[in-house]
């Protein structure tokens, strides 16, 4: 199962008796795909870059949760409740992509020689240096226009 963070944006005036309830809802559901909330981080009242406007007014402030969970993919589908939520201004699933599975039958992924065998590759194909001198070749032609 993927690893995803569910971020809640709740209004500035849910009460926590409201917010807890919303929180175990979404748990409840995680529960009944055999799913596992993993992380719940609280990050308070945030201000807004912009005004969120709802049928109850224009909202520039707001309570912001991150729940951390592994749930099947189709669990994305199910949230869709949270849309016709009252106490919500936003939420958003976003699905973690460099996850590594420790103790499972795929092995764990090794990042860092993943990258060494990439840049060997590109360095074969002499990618890496056509970049650089392309940036030269742009400076030389700015410095000549300059002159």
């Amino acid at each position: 199962m993927p690893l995803y963070d569910c971020m809640l944006l709740l209004k500035p005036t849910v009460p926590k008796e409201a917010l807890f309830d919303l929180i175990a809802w979404v748990g409840k559901h995680v529960y009944r795909r055999n799913g596992v909330v993993t992380h719940l981080k609280s990050f308070g009242n945030v201000q807004l870059g912009y005004g969120i406007r709802k049928l109850d007014g224009r909202y520039y402030q707001g309570q912001l949760l991150q729940m951390t969970m592994m749930t099947p993919p189709s669990m994305n589908s199910e949230l869709y409740y949270l849309n016709k939520e009252d106490r919500l201004l936003r939420w958003l699933l976003i699905k973690h992509r460099d996850f590594k599975y420790k103790g499972s039958s795929m092995g764990e992924v090794d990042i860092a020689s993943e990258l060494r065998d990439l840049k060997s590759v590109l360095n074969d194909g002499n990618m890496i240096e056509e970049e650089e001198d392309d940036d030269d070749d742009e400076q030389s032609e700015s410095g000549e226009s300059i002159s």
